[in-house]
C-alpha cells in the first residue's frame, strides 16, 4: 500500500520511503534518509541526513532525528542514526548522529522514549529500554535490553547501563551502572537488585538470589572490584546472568557507581 504523505510535508524525492506510512503536514524529510514501512510520522517533525529508520515507529512532534552532533569534534563527516522497529518518540525528542566518518548512534527495538529526550552521538541503545520525561544520555553511551532511565535522568559520557537495570529519577552518574540493579542519587549509587524487571524478564527465584549474592560482594564486601569480581567466580554458581555480570565488571573502564 502507498504510503500517505501530505503535500504540506517536505519530504526530499530522494529520500526512501516505505509502504503504507502516514506522513503528516510540515513534517521535514533530507535527501540521505530510509525509513521503513508502517511508520507514522507526526507534525514538525525533522528526519535529517543519515537517518536510517525501520518499520511501525512512531515519530511524534518536534522530534528531530540524525541532528548533527553537539561534539567539538564534528567535522561534517557523513554518519548516521540508525532506528530499528516499533519505536514510538514522544515529542521533541533529539537524537544526534556520530560524530566522525562511518559512526553510528543506534536506537534498537521496542524502545520507548518519552518527552524531551536526549540522546547524543554514537550512543547505543538496546531493546525495550525506556527513557522518562527529560532525561538526557550523553555521547559515546551504551544502554542494555530491557534498561528503564526514568524522569530527569543525566548519564554522563563514555558510560553504560547494564541490561534490566533502573535508574531512578533525578540521577547523575558518570561511572558504570551494572546489569540487573536499581541506582538512584547524585552521584548515582547502588540501592539493590531490580528484582521486578528480572521477573519481568523470567529470570528464576534462585537465579535472582544469586545475582543478588553477587551483588553483596560487589557492594558490601569492602575489597577492590578486581577481588570481588574473582569472589564472584568463585562463590556464585554459574549461569549466564552470572557471566554476563562478570564481563561488565572486568570491562568498567570508568569503574561502576
Amino acid at each position: 500500500m502507498a504510503s500517505e504523505i501530505s503535500p504540506r510535508a517536505e519530504v526530499s524525492p530522494k529520500a526512501k520511503i516505505g509502504d503504507n506510512c502516514k506522513i503528516y503536514p510540515f513534517v521535514y524529510i533530507e535527501d540521505d534518509v530510509v525509513i521503513g514501512d508502517n511508520c507514522i510520522i507526526f507534525p514538525f517533525v525533522s528526519i535529517l541526513n543519515g537517518t536510517r529508520m525501520g518499520n511501525r515507529n512512531k515519530i511524534h512532534q518536534g522530534t528531530v532525528i540524525a541532528a548533527l552532533p553537539q561534539d567539538f569534534e564534528f567535522q561534517g563527516e557523513k554518519s548516521e542514526v540508525i532506528i530499528g522497529d516499533c519505536n514510538v518518540l514522544r515529542e521533541n525528542v533529539v537524537i544526534n548522529r556520530g560524530t566522525h566518518a562511518g559512526g553510528k548512534t543506534i536506537i534498537g527495538n521496542n524502545n520507548f522514549l518519552l518527552e524531551g529526550v536526549h540522546i547524543l552521538h554514537d550512543t547505543k541503545v538496546g531493546n525495550q529500554c525506556v527513557f522518562g520525561y527529560g532525561s538526557k544520555i550523553a555521547g559515546d553511551c551504551e544502554i542494555g535490553d530491557g534498561a528503564i532511565l526514568t524522569s530527569a535522568v543525566l548519564q554522563l559520557p563514555n558510560t553504560r547501563v547494564g541490561e534490566y537495570s533502573t535508574v531512578l529519577s533525578g540521577s547523575v552518574f558518570n561511572k558504570d551502572v551494572p546489569p540487573y540493579i536499581i541506582a538512584c542519587g547524585n552521584p548515582a549509587t547502588f540501592t539493590g537488585v531490580n528484582t521486578p524487571m528480572c521477573q519481568k524478564a523470567g529470570f528464576s527465584e534462585k537465579t535472582i538470589k544469586h545475582i543478588a549474592n553477587a551483588y553483596r560482594l560487589v557492594f558490601h564486601g569492602k575489597v577492590s572490584l578486581f577481588d570481588a569480581t574473582n569472589q564472584i567466580k568463585d562463590q556464585i554458581p554459574d549461569s549466564p546472568e552470572r557471566q554476563k555480570i562478570i564481563d561488565f565488571l572486568t570491562t568498567a573502564d570508568r569503574g561502576v557507581i
